[in-house]
């Protein structure tokens, strides 16, 4: 049913966050380490089973036995021309930045300051619930993955992907509730409609593309999940953000190899 994988994200959101308002800071560093690099490895095995949709019989049969890796080739180097040019990578982490900053203000902060008392220090519990709120709703959201994974959900692909970030998301959900309290449950929300609205995007788009371009978008979105993986496991910090156009045009490059 599409939307399973977002509902599985939302789920793990709000266990690990309920489970760092429990633990606290008790989880070691070296575990967190440990786990990520795991977690590494598993995208890299969905990054390899994904990739190998170039080799499918669907698309193969529409442009050819050497066309779809050549596809796949020309959607990661026009995409990535393209993701470059738009910044795509650096306007996320300034957005993400400016909403922190814009958010993490209180909006009453004059009159706060007027009805305080003279030396008070420390953040109030408002603040503080939205700092949690705020920190990790951009980590949760601002990321490949939570694009690539609900729009290949709603192309009928599976939740390999979202499944995946669920894991990513529950150990960091942990991390913040434990530091930041319980304003992180409360960002399973804004993931719910953000994932949503790109599954509901890949389902429109899955009821009028045929199987071809649609294993030529997975296999593309294969490398892009190895990318994240190299990142997760400290390899090369690779600029996945950037590459993203290559999802889109990958069906592109395939509708003009059927027309030749």
């Amino acid at each position: 049913m599409p939307g399973t994988g977002t509902l599985i994200n939302i789920a793990a959101i709000l266990l690990g966050g309920a489970l760092g308002l429990a633990l606290g800071a008790r989880l070691p560093e070296r575990t967190r380490e440990v786990v990520t690099a795991g977690l590494g490895l598993a995208t890299l095995m969905i990054a390899a089973l994904n990739g190998a949709e170039v080799l499918s019989a669907e698309l193969a049969a529409a442009v050819g036995d050497s066309a779809p890796v050549l596809i796949v080739l020309g959607s990661l180097l026009l995409g990535g021309v393209a993701g470059s040019l738009l910044r795509i990578e650096d306007r996320l982490e300034r957005l993400g930045e400016l909403l922190r900053r814009r958010l993490s203000r209180r909006p009453v902060a004059a009159a706060v300051g007027e009805a305080a008392a003279p030396g008070a220090a420390g953040p109030a519990g408002g603040d503080r619930f939205t700092e949690g709120f705020v920190t990790s709703s951009l980590v949760f959201l601002i990321g490949p993955l939570a694009i690539l994974g609900a729009f290949t959900e709603g192309l009928g692909q599976g939740v390999d992907q979202l499944a995946l970030k669920s894991v990513l998301d529950g150990f960091a959900a942990i991390a913040f509730a434990a530091a930041l309290g319980a304003g992180v449950l409360a960002s399973a929300l804004p993931v719910g409609v953000y994932q949503g609205a790109f599954t509901l995007l890949g389902l429109g788009l899955g009821g009028v593309l045929p199987d071809a371009h649609i294993a030529a978008i997975t296999a593309t979105g294969g490398l892009l999940l190895a990318g994240v993986a190299l990142r997760l496991l400290r390899i090369k910090d690779v600029p996945v953000a950037d590459l993203l156009p290559a999802v889109f045009v990958a069906p592109l490059l395939t509708q003009a190899a059927v027309l030749l």
